[in-house]
């Protein structure tokens, strides 16, 4: 029977560091649908009773020895998703520092996942290659060219997309034989506002 309590013990302790691990990449945020999957269930319990772990919201939770950041929310909604959504659009601009978008929202694209319930964000689904994004520390963000392509998609005006891209290749974030080679994989509309963009630097 020892036998028993000692190997459910060394069972307990591999989830709790599985979860710790998973927590780690996303600035000590995790759900609990991991939770669940790790069977720490007891741990967060107690966690949560003693303060070592705190609640972040519906589904979500956080170590408490995890400093708050300024880009917590990216790196929360990261977590939700389980790492498999990246800050894009008008969010990966701002993060990017081209334009002055000043976005209402939280804007992220979404390979999978059942998105949560919550005014704050905009899920945009679809698959994203790793070309497409970088990482951020705690989350990825589409990479300035794809955040210029996303944006020339999207319903901003022509002035604001002027902008997006002025900004990109005066800060160097990407040079403009890489906007036009992104283009061609673009919708024609999208293509000619970009065209549009860099001849009106």
């Amino acid at each position: 029977m020892a036998g028993e309590a000692a190997g459910r013990e060394d069972t307990l302790e591999h989830g709790w560091r599985v979860l710790r691990r998973l927590a780690g990449r996303h600035a000590g945020f995790f759900t609990t649908r991991q939770v669940l999957r790790t069977g720490c269930e007891t741990k967060v319990r107690a966690g949560l009773g003693e303060g070592s772990v705190t609640r972040a919201g519906v589904g979500l939770l956080r170590l408490a020895e995890w400093p708050d950041g300024p880009l917590d929310e990216y790196a929360m909604w990261a977590a939700w998703f389980d790492g498999a959504a990246a800050v894009s659009h008008q969010s990966a601009a701002e993060l990017h520092g081209i334009g002055r978008l000043r976005p209402h929202f939280l804007h992220m694209s979404v390979g999978k996942g059942r998105p949560p319930v919550t005014p704050r964000l905009v899920v945009l689904r679809r698959p994203l290659a790793g070309i497409d994004v970088e990482s951020a520390g705690p989350f990825l963000v589409t990479t300035p060219v794809r955040t210029v392509l996303d944006l020339a998609e999207s319903d901003i005006g022509q002035l604001a997309l002027n902008e997006v891209v002025a900004d990109a290749l005066a800060i160097r974030r990407c040079d403009d034989d890489e906007i036009q080679s992104a283009s061609t994989r673009s919708t024609p509309r999208a293509a000619e506002r970009l065209r549009r963009a860099l001849t009106a630097l």
